[in-house]
């Protein structure tokens, strides 16, 4: 379980103090909760979250214990590094927005023709319950040649969640190498 810190002062002098002590700013919201600002420490966050493998993972912020799915981040435009992470509370049977990772499966036909997959949208955003929405979005690639994709359209539907992307948009194609 990653823990955290529930930072008193969000003034910017606190902030410049916290990132110098190797800490990554966090605001962590849900629907009906009270907002927490917190800070982690950033090799731990980044462990923590590339290890994981479903969409929520547990964080503990002083004496509260949550599910947090991550929302949205902020990194520095020369260094790469984070700068402030937005996680929002999983909480099952609310129905909110969530960014969902697209894992491929199978090999295409169009890599032989040399050809390369492209993957236009590494995440898909899905309307749903946490507890309904699956922790990523197969798709069979084995069947694409040249010149073919795979819009939002194409993917299978499920009754537990919507996806709020347009019908049209592209998820992945195979085009040609240069």
């Amino acid at each position: 379980m990653l823990e955290g810190i529930v930072r008193e002062s969000t003034g910017k002098s606190a902030t410049k103090a916290f990132r110098r002590d190797g800490y990554l700013i966090a605001n962590i919201y849900g629907k009906g909760l009270e907002n927490v600002h917190a800070a982690f420490k950033m090799n731990e966050f980044i462990r923590t979250v590339r290890n994981k493998n479903t969409l929520a993972f547990p964080v503990k912020v002083g004496d509260q214990e949550m599910n947090v799915v991550v929302q949205a981040y902020e990194s520095h435009p020369v260094s790469g590094n984070l700068l402030h992470v937005d996680l929002m509370v999983a909480q099952p049977g609310v129905v909110t927005h969530y960014n969902v990772p697209v894992k491929t499966e199978g090999s295409p036909v169009g890599l032989k023709n040399k050809g390369m997959l492209y993957i236009a949208k590494k995440r898909l955003r899905v309307k749903g319950a946490i507890d309904q929405i699956p922790d990523t979005i197969t798709v069979n690639v084995a069947p694409l040649d040249l010149g073919d994709s795979i819009l939002i359209r194409d993917l299978e539907k499920s009754e537990a969640f919507t996806f709020t992307d347009a019908d049209r948009v592209s998820v992945l194609s195979i085009i040609k190498a240069k």
